[in-house]
């Protein structure tokens, strides 16, 4: 099959448009890619790992931040049962444990925590004498009878 020379030449310039037309789209092509690394390149924080790598390594980070948040939560934890151990109530009740004392000179004093559990310990004012007594208790169970003041004084202690 022969060709003519008008023919050659119009194939020619067909495959030299067709050539212009793959360059056109490559040369798209390569700056759509180049557009793309630099939006890589801003979000990774101009690190030379690629994105999988970085959302790799930011996986890793999140799974230690949830272990350091477990860690956190348990420590919160012994920190409440610690807290609920210790003294917090505390309340003073003021009285006249005799008529003619006056000025309200004794008084018991509340020490408990969160269970009740604690010590009350009672001045009791004379007008020549001073006494004090400490009582125990255990979860609200006191180890010898309160008198009326030291009750009031465990239940002001336990209602703050």
């Amino acid at each position: 099959m022969s060709f003519s020379a008008a023919t050659a030449a119009w194939i020619a310039i067909g495959a030299a448009a067709g050539a212009a037309l793959t360059l056109l789209l490559a040369g798209w092509i390569w700056l759509r890619v180049r557009r793309l690394k630099v939006g890589q390149a801003v979000l990774l924080g101009g690190g030379k790992a690629d994105l999988v790598d970085f959302a790799v390594s930011l996986q890793g980070r999140i799974d230690d931040l949830h272990r350091a948040v477990d860690e956190v939560a348990a420590g919160l934890v012994r920190v409440d049962r610690r807290a609920d151990e210790s003294v917090r109530n505390i309340s003073i009740v003021r009285y006249d444990a005799y008529e003619d004392a006056g000025g309200n000179q004794s008084a018991s004093l509340a020490v408990l925590d969160s269970q009740r559990t604690g010590v009350v310990v009672s001045a009791i004012q004379g007008r020549d004498y001073a006494r004090i007594y400490m009582k125990e208790l255990d979860r609200g169970r006191p180890s010898v009878a309160l008198s009326p003041e030291e009750a009031e004084a465990v239940e002001r202690a336990m209602s703050r």
